[in-house]
């Protein structure tokens, strides 16, 4: 009895942070380990992977509870986030914090583990994952900064295994800022009516639902232009170059399911593509390093 209550509080945390999403950014990050790699090269060790591995999980889990943590009372009071796990008392305060804290422990440990300039970076990240979780309060630009927090997956990647920048790096995280950055401004589309009702910030809430559709289109195009930047000195090739291109159609269908008079599809354009967008950028990625 006591082993299946504890599974059964695991599954609802898990459901609470939307665990399955994290393949979202989890492939930028290996794409970082490669980026590094063909920059060393060398292959990672088995070590400096795993931790990469757990420092991402831990980051994002924490972001997540974090998230859900402060946007409680407000969830409480959309209708459509009304049954989300904490407002609907699946989980309690004490244990989401306890999750968020312990996840976010283990995020400092993996970072520890790397390298001094990943344990001191970490700090950053966690005030990232803060600021986002209140910027619907005051500023419309959170969906950018939710897209700084994800960018920073493949550039700890890199951090970690070299302990500097590199240009490819740089322009991989932009183009998951603003990849990341436009999903968002298409996942807030739902709650373009409460948020102005209640005050609440967002891109549109403030430009309105075609306008926003026009900004997602400059993001999702400003992505493809930093994917295609990531080229020059990383060791990369005519491999990834065709992955680009995937994910450009990608893209472009992405945004066909969307319209201003019907976003009846928007799950399937923010569930499914995105996670099949960054799946597909990375095995395009890694094939074309080990061939």
């Amino acid at each position: 009895m006591v082993a299946t209550d504890f599974f059964d509080k695991t599954r609802s945390l898990l459901e609470m942070i939307k665990f399955s999403h994290t393949v979202f950014a989890f492939p930028f990050a290996l794409m970082g380990v490669v980026l590094a790699s063909l920059a060393n090269q060398a292959l990672p060790g088995f070590g400096d992977v795993f931790w990469i591995c757990i420092a991402m999980v831990g980051a994002r889990s924490g972001a997540m509870g974090l998230n859900r943590l402060i946007d409680a009372r407000i969830d409480a009071e959309n209708p459509r986030t009304a049954e989300r796990h904490i407002p609907a008392g699946k989980i309690g305060l004490r244990e989401a914090w306890l999750f968020v804290l312990v996840s976010l422990a283990v995020f400092l440990l993996a970072a520890w583990m790397l390298n001094p300039l990943c344990f001191q970076l970490a700090p950053l990240a966690i005030g990232l994952f803060v600021l986002y979780a209140y910027c619907k309060r005051f500023t419309a630009i959170a969906h950018v900064v939710l897209g700084l927090c994800l960018a920073a997956a493949p550039i700890g990647a890199w951090i970690a295994l070299r302990g500097d920048l590199g240009l490819s790096v740089i322009f991989l995280g932009l183009a998951v800022l603003f990849w990341v950055a436009g999903f968002d401004i298409f996942y807030a589309l739902q709650d373009v009516d409460y948020d102005q009702a209640k005050g609440l910030h967002s891109i549109p809430s403030k430009l309105g639902v075609e306008r926003s559709l026009q900004l997602v289109r400059i993001f999702h195009c400003l992505m493809l232009f930093f994917l295609l930047l990531v080229l020059p000195g990383s060791g990369l090739g005519w491999i990834y170059f065709a992955g680009v291109i995937v994910v450009a159609a990608m893209l472009y269908y992405e945004h066909r399911l969307v319209k201003p008079d019907d976003l009846s599809k928007l799950d399937a354009a923010f569930f499914n593509m995105n996670g099949y967008i960054s799946v597909t950028i990375f095995v395009f990625t890694l094939i074309d390093a080990v061939t």
